[in-house]
């Protein structure tokens, strides 16, 4: 993808494009031809990454089912199946588009790249967790069960585990489930520590 491009989705992630004339636009990105920013924002709209309308200044997310039965989910960053080393950052480095099946309505979905083979053995509608891999996020499954995996932030650092409560000793172990031997990741009620979302489905490179 054009860097251009790049900037483009970070900004409509950060605020909103539209009603914005194209210089407008051009001067968030550093880019001073409205030409080229409308050549991009039109490339953007062909790849299905936003809906682009030129004539009414619209420029919105393309998080929307299409007629063709896919949806364009972001991707937001990695996330590490061992010890928690990769930082979450929260910008869209791109788009995922994947059928309406893989995403139901009704939660708020993104993607992350997963790092790491601690999760290899992991149960996901019969699929396990690679390096490489892409995972469905809800981010609105933020109260996970027991078993339940769940993209964790440690520290701001994101990782992916089994969520296991341990209520009479007031902790969260964090388990790994893989063809090597992992320690578990305990959480105390007070450490820094939230979930961010329960990984929904798997995407295998």
């Amino acid at each position: 993808m054009h860097i251009i491009q790049e900037k483009l989705l970070k900004e409509l992630n950060r605020k909103n494009l539209s009603g914005m004339t194209l210089r407008e636009i051009g001067s968030l990105v550093g880019e001073k031809s409205a030409q080229k920013i409308k050549h991009h924002l039109t490339q953007l709209s062909k790849k299905g990454f936003i809906a682009y309308n030129p004539v009414k200044r619209e420029v919105k997310k393309a998080q929307q089912i299409s007629k063709e039965g896919f949806v364009s989910l972001p991707i937001v960053g990695t996330a590490n199946c061992g010890p928690a080393t990769i930082f979450a950052e929260e910008n869209i480095t791109g788009y995922l588009k994947v059928s309406k099946k893989l995403a139901p309505r009704g939660g708020k979905l993104f993607v992350l790249r997963a790092e790491g083979n601690s999760m290899n053995r992991a149960n996901i509608n019969r699929k396990n967790i690679e390096d490489g891999d892409f995972v469905i996020v809800d981010a609105e499954q933020k109260s996970p069960e027991l078993g339940q995996y769940v993209v964790s932030i440690i520290d701001e650092m994101a990782n992916i585990k089994k969520f296991i409560p341990d209520l009479q000793n007031k902790r969260v172990i964090l388990k790994s489930e893989s063809t090597k031997e992992y320690l578990p990741i305990f959480i105390h009620e007070n450490d820094n520590y939230h979930v961010s979302g329960r990984v929904i489905d798997v995407i295998k490179k």
